[in-house]
Order: structure tokens, then C-alpha cells, then sequence
């Protein structure tokens, strides 16, 4: 059976080396590479490489060398076409049904080869050519250098429906149609062409043309820039045997191993973005060729750095594209793999930038750069009014489909967190301005706090007055409120980090208001009060047993037994139960404010903020009850 070069490079595209080889050898990440021990030979220092970029391993020591489908004959000591249907169902691809014209098809893929170098040397040799002047006049226009024309490989097509088709005439219409190369206005016919009337001709005709290069450097495909009037103002080549654009990124082959160099790769929207670019002494630049990034061109991108530069322009259909983008890429997730987004001024492209202001000006939009979670929550923030309760709740829908589409379950976690919080931050900000008092985490100062005689710290005294009620009135602020209490004692680390948020708190059960000053006076004794020690200075009484029966296995903490061992999560988890109690008292005085102010002075003004203050108690009653029935609480 005879598999066809393209099956064999998709398979060794998609196979991940390192992942593979590190299944039955321990290896390290080495800078872009990946090095081992050599399994083929004893050694005590690795000289054994694994480049997953390019597809291939190497001993320095032995001279050991393949690709995954050699490592799993060589090493695995598997039959080639045994190692192909597991290497192939590992990737989810289906090994092609035995077929006799499979070894003809190979030996035509290599014949494609062969054309397009050939109608690359023809289109190079008519841009030097009499025809060719209004392409070069076009290529002075815009600034781009003789070295730059050479290394990109500019050429131009004739404006002739066959110059083309008569300087590659040994190769035959068939496979110039096969390579993209002419058209063929009827298509196949099923009698072999008997019946066909009309003439194949050139497919770009009066073009700028570039070369689309695959990662190895070979011409694969052509992309055709008009000079004059018509449309399509950019045309590609179709898909072939050898060319996928959904696949393929235009100049991949110069761009990585620039990337190796820089440490990073910018994506922008077009060749000549690419071109700008580069002539600028930005070797690392790619681009999608004429559709929305893929799957298989994001995968592409994380092989050469782990978080690829998106810079887009700042119109609104750059902006749409990056959002397409960043949805494309949420199920691919996983740690350390993501994107950023650069925005070029408006109306500016990189080559107008480049030339108003330099490379230095380039630079700073790439080093502005937001990752990927900034992006998707500004544009989701800034999508529709966030006025009405409806309005608020549409955002947070949004929010979770962004976060269900993330399949990685780590990195899923940490975007539910991230955007829980500056939802509540948004929304607890907006009642700041209406006037409610707001606390603010500190590191553990004792703002309020007094010695005793002693020299003991005390806690301030509860506010008097009207300021704001006592929190644990209602069964859902005292249900958190304890929750919260039992973890501090589960985790006593976490006081310190709390600490003045925590001493803000009107309590206004005494027995549980006692317990947390007594736990905080405990906290400036000792920063490192373990479970077992605050207990002991807490000593005998109610709060004492209160405690005690609070660490049973049956109370419920705010933090899952499975979370304990991340003080990271419990510290987030914390620090917003704590944030929530404190707002509810705190808009309740804002909304008493605002209500009397608007019955001594009802106006348009003082009615909206009243009901503005009002929507924010709603959604942080929601907000509490979610809290205090989320299965978080056990």
C-alpha cells in the first residue's frame, strides 16, 4: 500500500514529537527544543534533541535521527504501516483505503512540485521584463527595496490568457489545472473530455505575484495583487493537492526561524502587511491567507512561541477579526498556550505606521500588546449597554459561553474566576460612585486599631449610629459569614491577608463578631498562627467551643476539601465572600441616601441614580445567594 506525501505530512503536522517520545523517555524543555537521554545508545548527558517545530529528533552522540514515524519504527520496532495507524489514530485521522493509483498520485504530488517552480522562475523572469515595469513602478510606490523583491520572490503575470499555459506546455493542461496554475471553464467531464469545447486558460493574468511558500521553503501556491481597476483585488490560488489555506500561514518558512531568534510571532492581516514588515526588521511576521485564523494555523503558531502576537488594525473589521480569532482559539487552550492582541491606530496599517513614524512606533504597539483574557473581556464589556438587571445578566451569559467553550479545565477555572471578579468589581465600583462607602484590601495594616495597656493590639470598636447595619442579620449572610469564619480557621494563614477588610465588618451576632476579633488579635500575635495554636489562644469559653465546633468534619467551609492544598484559590474564594457581605450593608446606606434625596428633590437626576443603586442591591442579593448555596460551601 502507498501512502501520498500529503497524508504523511498532515500525519507528522499534527503528531506532537515530544509528547510521543516523552511516553517512553523522560525529556526537559531546552529553550524552543526538548532534550533527552538517547534510547538508542547509553549516555549520561542528554545529546539526544527533539524539535517539535520541524518534525524531527536528533543524537548528537550517535547520530540517531527521524521523525515520529521513524521513532515508532526504530524505537518501537513496529512495521511502517503499523506505526502510521497508530500515529494516525492518535491524531484522529483516517488512513486512506489501500488504492492502486496511490503511488501514481505521489508521483504526480512531486510533479506539482515541479510546476510551480517552474511557473515561479516564469513569473520572477516577467517582472524583470518589458511587461512587467508597471509592477515594478507599483513595488518603487510603495517602498519596497530590491532585496526585499528578491528575498520574497515578487514576480508578475502577463495579462494573457495563455502565456502561461504555452511556456509550461510540457507539463500539460492537466496538471497545470491540478496546480492551480489555469482554469478549466467546463470542469472534468465523465467521457474524459471528449465532449469539452472550451480552451483552459491562465488563472492570474496583469498580477503582482508572490509566491506562497510551505515550511520547507517550496512554492506551493501563488497570491496575485491587481495593479489597476477590478476586483478581486487580491487573488489566490485554489485549493490543491499541495496548497490549503486553511492550513497554510504566508511566509512561515522565513518567520520561524526569525521566531527562534526574537522570541515571538506577529500575525497580521495580509502579504503586504508581512512585507512591511520584514523590510523593517520584523523577520518574525506571518499572515492568514484570505480567511479567519484556523484551528490548524493557531496550532501552527504554538509551535514556533508559546503566546503569538495578533496585531490587527483598529477599524471595526480588524477588531471583528480579532474577536473571531480569540473565540476560535478558547477550546485549544491549555496552560501556557494563549494569544495577544496589538491595536495599530486607526486607519493605519503597518506600513503606513512604519513609514509616519519608524519602526520604534511599531515596537510600542506590539509591546502594548493585552492578552487574550483582557481582549475578550473589554470587547464583551463594551458590546451593550449594562443599565437594566437584564442587561447585566446578558453580560454574564456572555461571560460563561466564553468560559464553557474552554476545555482545558485548569485554564477554564482561572477565566470563571477572572471574570467573576471584575463583574462584582464593575458593579460594586458603579455603587462606590453613587456614594456608599467602600473598603479596600490592604496587605494587614492596623488602621483602627489600638494598644491595650498591655501593648496588646485591640480591634476598632463596631460603627455606631446609622453608618451601616450589622452583616449575619439575614440566614444567607449568616450561613457565608460562618462559612467564611470556619475556613479562616481551616486556614489561619489567611487572616493576615484579610485583615483589614475582615476588621471592617459590623457583625451583628456577638458570639461570631467576638470570634473574628479575637481570631484577627490572634493574627498580630503570631503571622503564621497554625489551626492548633490559634485555638490554644483563643482559649476556654464560648468562643472556644464555638471554634472547635466549627472545625467538626461535618460544618461546611467556603472552600471544597479538595481545594485545601491551594492556598491560591482559598485566598480568591476569601477575599470575595468577604468583599460580597461587605457590599450589602454598604449599598443599603447608599440606597437609603439616595431615596431620601429623592423624595426632598425628585428629579430626573436623583430618581435614576435612586434606581441605579437599586438594580446594584438586586444583582448583589443574587450574587449573595449564589454564594451561599454554591456547592462551594460543603
Amino acid at each position: 500500500m502507498s501512502l501520498s506525501p500529503a497524508f504523511l505530512d498532515e500525519l507528522r503536522m499534527r503528531t506532537s514529537l515530544s509528547t510521543l517520545i516523552g511516553r517512553t523517555v523522560k525529556v526537559q524543555k531546552a529553550g524552543r527544543e526538548y532534550k533527552a537521554c538517547c534510547p538508542f545508545h547509553n549516555e549520561k548527558t542528554p545529546s539526544f534533541t527533539i524539535n517539535d517545530e520541524k518534525g524531527f529528533y536528533h543524537c548528537f552522540g550517535c547520530g540517531a535521527h527521524g521523525d515520529a514515524i521513524r521513532w515508532m519504527t526504530d524505537q518501537r520496532g513496529l512495521p511502517f504501516m503499523e506505526a502510521v495507524k497508530e500515529l494516525a489514530a492518535t491524531a484522529g485521522m483516517d488512513v486512506p483505503a489501500p488504492d492502486p493509483r496511490a503511488a501514481k498520485r505521489a508521483e504526480q504530488a512531486q510533479g506539482l512540485h515541479d510546476v510551480m517552480a517552474a511557473a515561479q522562475a516564469l513569473y520572477e523572469a516577467q517582472l524583470g521584463g518589458i511587461e512587467g515595469a508597471e509592477a515594478r513602478d507599483y513595488l518603487v510606490r510603495r517602498g519596497i527595496s530590491e532585496a526585499t523583491r528578491r528575498a520574497f520572490g515578487f514576480g508578475f503575470s502577463a495579462d494573457s490568457k495563455g502565456k502561461l499555459k504555452g511556456a509550461l506546455s510540457e507539463f500539460g493542461d492537466p496538471m497545470l489545472i491540478e496546480a492551480g496554475l489555469l482554469i478549466d471553464p467546463d470542469g472534468a467531464e465523465p467521457d474524459g473530455g471528449k465532449s469539452k469545447k472550451r480552451e483552459s486558460y491562465d488563472r492570474f493574468r496583469g498580477r503582482l505575484m508572490l509566491p506562497i511558500r510551505d515550511i520547507r521553503g517550496r512554492v506551493i501556491a501563488f497570491g496575485g495583487r491587481i495593479l489597476g481597476a477590478g476586483e478581486p483585488k487580491y487573488l489566490n490560488s485554489p485549493d490543491t493537492p499541495l496548497f490549503d489555506k486553511g492550513r497554510t500561514l504566508y511566509n512561515i518558512d522565513r518567520a520561524s526561524p526569525a521566531s527562534r531568534q526574537s522570541g515571538r510571532v506577529i500575525v497580521v492581516e495580509g502579504y503586504m502587511d508581512v512585507i512591511a514588515l520584514a523590510q523593517a526588521g520584523f523577520g518574525e511576521a506571518v499572515a492568514p491567507l484570505g480567511t479567519a485564523l484556523t484551528e490548524h494555523q493557531i496550532e501552527r503558531l504554538w509551535k514556533m512561541v508559546d503566546v503569538p502576537l495578533l496585531c490587527f488594525d483598529g477599524d471595526a473589521a480588524g477588531q471583528k477579526a480579532a474577536i473571531r480569532a480569540a473565540v476560535r482559539a478558547l477550546p485549544l487552550l491549555r496552560p501556557g498556550m494563549s494569544l495577544a492582541f496589538a491595536t495599530l491606530p486607526a486607519g493605519q496599517d503597518p506600513d503606513d505606521l512604519i513609514r509616519a513614524e519608524g519602526p520604534g512606533a511599531m515596537e510600542r504597539v506590539l509591546d502594548a500588546a493585552e492578552p487574550l483574557v483582557e481582549r475578550l473581556w473589554a470587547y464583551e464589556q463594551k458590546a451593550a449597554p449594562l443599565d437594566t438587571p437584564e442587561q447585566r445578566a446578558a453580560l454574564k451569559q456572555r461571560l460563561r459561553a466564553i468560559t464553557d467553550a474552554i476545555a482545558h479545565p485548569d485554564v477554564r477555572a482561572h477565566y470563571v474566576q477572572i471574570f467573576r471578579e471584575r463583574y462584582d468589581t464593575l458593579f460594586f465600583a458603579r455603587a462606590a460612585q453613587a456614594g456608599g462607602p467602600r473598603h479596600q484590601r490592604g496587605t494587614g495594616t492596623r488602621q483602627g486599631w489600638q494598644r491595650d495597656r498591655r501593648g496588646n493590639w485591640k480591634p476598632p470598636l463596631p460603627p455606631v449610629g446609622n453608618e451601616a447595619r450589622a452583616i449575619g442579620v439575614s440566614g444567607m449572610e449568616q450561613r457565608l459569614l460562618r462559612a467564611v469564619l470556619a475556613s479562616l480557621l481551616r486556614h489561619p494563614e489567611q487572616i493576615g491577608l484579610h485583615r483589614e477588610m475582615l476588621s471592617a465588618l459590623h457583625i451583628g451576632d456577638s458570639a461570631l463578631g467576638e470570634l473574628m476579633r479575637a481570631m484577627i488579635a490572634a493574627s498580630f500575635r503570631q503571622e503564621t498562627v497554625e489551626t492548633e495554636g490559634l485555638l490554644t489562644i483563643l482559649g476556654q469559653g464560648e468562643v472556644y467551643n464555638m471554634a472547635k465546633g466549627m472545625l467538626r468534619a461535618d460544618t461546611f467551609t467556603f472552600t471544597p476539601s479538595r481545594m485545601k492544598t491551594d492556598p491560591g484559590r482559598v485566598s480568591r474564594d476569601l477575599e470575595e465572600a468577604i468583599r460580597v457581605m461587605a457590599q450589602g450593608p454598604e449599598l443599603e446606606t447608599a440606597l437609603a441616601e439616595a431615596t431620601r434625596r429623592a423624595k426632598e428633590d425628585l428629579n430626573e437626576e436623583t430618581f435614576a441614580e435612586q434606581q441605579r443603586i437599586q438594580r446594584l442591591k438586586m444583582d448583589h442579593d443574587q450574587r449573595l445567594a449564589e454564594l451561599a448555596q454554591s456547592e462551594d460551601i460543603v
